[in-house]
């Protein structure tokens, strides 16, 4: 007899076989009872056609975990187009209370934070659990596409003695031994390390922010997906590949992860064949103008003027994304390259989507003497970054990269509302458990 998953019950008709999984649902209907069994491949139709000592109606309830065998027939009407007819049932472990939440509906119908307070039942939701098949989707492209491309993957440490995005502002402090350390706030300095060894790295790694936001963009701990690149000519080769990444990203989405994107009923969206690439200023005056937001000359984008310029571009522009570039210098770390025509501004960049940032990357100061330059310039102490600026002592290439945040983009393809819902277990100001 055939050990077998939900998805394979269609190769099976008319063949014995063992299913193992959770009571998903369970209606009696006179002498004929429906059992929906679930395991990670999705869901299987049952039929009891007696209550036996064999079938042990009167012990399961949702979430009972279950072995059955039985006979596969075909069913049109059932998933898979087909059922098993039940000869024996098992239970391997049952349920000791009544569950919280009903999970096994379409719509649970509940709100955040009672969905995030029962996470470890929740996501057994079959939409909870789509959301983190497509996610795990698009770590693996990512890993996938940067190896085609001569990437190497690597892994910075999480405990810091400094960071080098605000110098320690920020940033949550660890007592390491009685020393002064942090939680890394981002794997900028040893990625470019990184590039003087292999020219080309990537990481995907967890980011640790102690800003004191609470709204639906913004997370304590999340993923980011980061890469550097060496020997660039621009920065615009940097928003080249992320865009190529995108365009694979998406087809292997439709092509691996179709029954994910049908039952959340979702659109991913279009890639166009250039994302347009629109600097700030260029920006700010199609927001004066178009929607009369008095922007031009601010510093930065605010969260109602990217939902605008996104609702612009997908209207006016064919694409649901658009690359901003040439940030102000004074907007951006000290380490990103200021455009050689505008000191003023850099050679840096986000990239927007359906309204909302999802990465952020540029060109990098590489030669030694530029870098004290500007910190001087910031009224920066070198010596407080010593470790850092070592490496552009020793010769380093023209390089840049990018860092693309892992739930917002996700919360993006997937249109979700927050920003949590594409976290398994989310950390904001408020939120330590589970």
């Amino acid at each position: 007899m055939d050990k077998i998953f939900t998805n394979e019950i269609k190769d099976y008709i008319g063949k014995e076989i063992v299913l193992l999984g959770w009571v998903h649902k369970l209606r009696k209907l006179g002498g004929i009872s429906f059992l929906v069994l679930r395991d990670r491949h999705g869901i299987a139709q049952a039929i009891i056609e007696k209550d036996s000592e064999n079938t042990k109606l009167k012990d399961l309830t949702t979430e009972t975990v279950i072995k059955i065998s039985g006979k596969v027939a075909k069913e049109e009407r059932a998933p898979h187009g087909a059922e098993i007819k039940v000869n024996t049932i098992e239970i391997i472990s049952p349920v000791k209370e009544d569950i919280p939440i009903a999970i096994n509906k379409k719509e649970m119908n509940v709100n955040l934070d009672t969905l995030l307070d029962n996470r470890p039942i929740t996501l057994r939701n079959l939409k909870q659990r789509a959301i983190f098949k497509i996610q795990s989707e698009i770590i693996s492209e990512f890993r996938d596409y940067l190896k085609s491309q001569d990437f190497t993957e690597v892994f910075s440490p999480k405990i810091v003695s400094s960071g080098v995005e605000t110098g320690g502002a920020e940033m949550f402090k660890v007592d390491y031994f009685g020393k002064k350390a942090f939680l890394s706030q981002s794997p900028q300095m040893y990625k470019q390390i990184m590039v003087g060894v292999y020219e080309r790295v990537f990481e995907t790694t967890y980011i640790y922010r102690a800003e004191k936001h609470n709204t639906s963009r913004h997370l304590n701990e999340y993923m980011s997906l980061d890469l550097e690149m060496g020997f660039i000519d621009s920065y615009e080769d940097i928003m080249d590949l992320e865009e190529d990444f995108l365009q694979s990203l998406i087809a292997r989405l439709r092509e691996k992860r179709g029954a994910e994107i049908e039952l959340l009923d979702i659109q991913l969206p279009e890639m166009t064949k250039k994302i347009p690439r629109l600097r700030l200023r260029e920006i700010q005056a199609i927001l004066e103008k178009e929607f009369h937001e008095k922007c031009l000359g601010a510093p930065d984008l605010e969260p109602k003027h990217e939902k605008l310029i996104c609702e612009y571009a997908k209207e006016h522009l064919g694409s649901e994304f658009v690359f901003v570039t040439h940030y102000p210098s004074k907007k951006r770390p000290f380490y990103v390259y200021d455009d050689p025509e505008n000191k003023e501004e850099t050679l840096s960049f986000d990239l927007l989507l359906r309204g909302l940032e999802v990465t952020t990357g540029g060109q990098r100061l590489h030669l030694y003497d530029d870098y004290l330059k500007k910190m001087k310039a910031r009224g920066m102490d070198p010596s407080e970054f010593s470790d850092y600026l070592s490496i552009f002592k020793y010769g380093m290439p023209p390089h840049g990269g990018l860092a693309i945040g892992l739930e917002r983009l996700t919360a993006r393809l997937l249109n979700l509302d927050n920003v949590r819902e594409a976290s398994f277990f989310p950390r904001d100001i408020n939120r330590l458990k589970p």
